[in-house]
Formats: C-alpha cells, sequence, structure tokens
C-alpha cells in the first residue's frame, strides 16, 4: 500500500526558512516526477515545483530563486527547501509523484508564515 508523508511544515516568521520532506512507502514504480503543491482557502492547487527522474526541475515563479527541490530516488523521498519566506507563501503544501497514467498525493502539512 503506498503512503506519502509529508512532514516539515509549521509557523515562521517572514524572512526564515523550512524545509519540507515527502517520504514515500510500500511499493511504488514507474514514478516520472515527483513535487510539491499547495493551496489556500478559496484558491486552486498550484504547482510549487517539480523534478524528474532525470532531474529536471520546474518552479512557480512566485518561488524560483528561494525554494529548491531535491529528492533521494533510492528512499523514495523529496524534498523542498523553502527559503526567504513570506506570508503569500502561507498554504497547505501537497507531495505527490506521477506515473504515466496517474498521480498519488499526500494529505498536506501546514506553512504558515506570520510578518
Amino acid at each position: 500500500q503506498v503512503q506519502l508523508q509529508e512532514s516539515g511544515g509549521g509557523l515562521v516568521q517572514a524572512g526564515e526558512s523550512l524545509r519540507l520532506s515527502c517520504a514515500a512507502s510500500g511499493t511504488i514504480s514507474g514514478i516520472t516526477a515527483m513535487g510539491w503543491h499547495r493551496q489556500t482557502p478559496g484558491n486552486q492547487r498550484e504547482l510549487v515545483a517539480a523534478i524528474t527522474v532525470g532531474g529536471h526541475t520546474d518552479y512557480a515563479d512566485s518561488v524560483k530563486g528561494r525554494f529548491t527541490i531535491s529528492r533521494e530516488l533510492r528512499k523514495n523521498q523529496w524534498y523542498l527547501q523553502m527559503n526567504a519566506l513570506n506570508p503569500e507563501d502561507t498554504a497547505v503544501y501537497y507531495c505527490f509523484f506521477r506515473r504515466l497514467h496517474s498521480n498519488f498525493w499526500g494529505q498536506g502539512t501546514q506553512v504558515t508564515v506570520s510578518s
């Protein structure tokens, strides 16, 4: 049974940093990409960062230069280093992975950035 466990969320002040982790357990095969989405109340879920198994990365314009995604394929884990956080980054962050014909999502972890 596949499970995704997000961790690392919390409450920080503007300008501080957090590192989110996603740990996938169970038998997983055929992953093509992994990453993070985020969602705030009343807004659609948006892609924050993604990385392919080949190492190609994509970032939302709003986080470029501040966030860095990485992964450890052998451990089925991936990470989002978030620096210079601002209140606009406040959201529930969901880790995910993609396969050719399906996606799988975690339950989310709350990130709150105060002024």
